[in-house]
């Protein structure tokens, strides 16, 4: 049976291919990262200050929408599959939770596969959010009112951290995060075709990242199936799910065992959605009230 994708989304994505482009499972990293560095971004919305920031030797880039010394912090960690993704192409994402938050945003520049493959990606995000902890009052925020989120890799890398506990964590905002290397349940046979994620793109990233395949349960690469003692004590988590997308499932299998393990965690599937959603919310109504979701849900956590 054909998607029944939103109409809206319809129109995203027949922009999208307006744009042209390689596939990505016939590209190099090196050419693909050229090529969509050239993609047009949106702007996102002023801020107090945006700066570039060494967080221990890892590129960062802070957000702070207002003057205050006391804000909590997100530490945003960006999708890309391990392989893709900057800070300049999360720039708008940033900007809009900070400016509807209220609260700072710190986005983590992680070493990316193959030229740096797993663990490398998990060893950034820990030591950023450590850093970001220690730094706090350098950055104007609250060490007790820390956050960590991502969206696809870096929902998998935000996850990780949580149960690796580097410091006190308040919240985790998951949206379609990448919970299970083995990629065994349904959503990856029933969105094998995308849109926009595929299966051959899935085979491409990980293949990058994790090319050998002893690795894809290990705890630091699939938070689904990490022994019991890390899925304890968890902070409270929002996962953000598409219908269409090959890790729906594993997001979901996720929020669920969250709350089975004593924690709480709101999942919501956003019907019609595909993968890559959330990073279109000034084109797409449901990623718009995403973003307000999740801004609403980082004030109450970090209030």
């Amino acid at each position: 049976m054909a998607p029944t994708i939103h109409p809206q989304g319809l129109e995203a994505l027949r922009a999208l291919a307006a744009l042209g482009g390689p596939l990505i499972q016939d590209s190099s990293p090196t050419d693909f990262r050229a090529w969509n560095a050239t993609r047009p971004r949106p702007a996102g919305p002023a801020l107090h200050e945006v700066r570039d920031m060494d967080a221990g030797g890892i590129p960062c880039r802070l957000y702070r929408p207002s003057a205050a010394t006391d804000l909590g912090l997100l530490v945003h960690i960006h999708g890309g599959g391990w392989v893709i993704g900057t800070l300049d192409s999360y720039d708008a994402v940033c900007r809009s939770l900070a400016a509807r938050s209220g609260m700072a945003v710190l986005s983590v520049d992680y070493r990316l596969a193959p030229e740096h493959p797993w663990p490398a990606a998990v060893e950034d995000a820990l030591c950023a959010v450590r850093w970001a902890w220690e730094n706090a009052g350098d950055l104007g925020v609250d060490p007790d009112r820390i956050a960590v989120g991502g969206d696809s890799a870096g929902g998998n890398l935000a996850a990780i951290v949580a149960q690796q506990r580097p410091v006190p964590l308040r919240f985790q905002l998951l949206v379609y995060p990448a919970t299970d290397m083995t990629r065994s349940l349904p959503s990856h046979a029933e969105n094998s075709r995308g849109p926009i994620l595929d299966v051959h793109a899935m085979d491409w990233f990980i293949g990058h990242y994790i090319p050998d395949g002893k690795h894809h349960r290990d705890e630091l690469a699939s938070p689904l199936h990490a022994p019991d003692a890390l899925m304890d004590g968890l902070p409270p988590a929002l996962v953000i799910t598409a219908q269409y997308d090959p890790l729906r499932d594993e997001g979901e299998a996720y929020g669920e065992r969250i709350n089975r393990h004593g924690g709480t965690a709101s999942v919501v599937r956003f019907n019609g959605m595909f993968h890559g959603f959330w990073a279109m919310q000034h084109l797409l109504d449901d990623a718009d009230h995403a973003h307000d979701m999740a801004a609403a849900a980082l004030r109450r956590a970090l209030a």
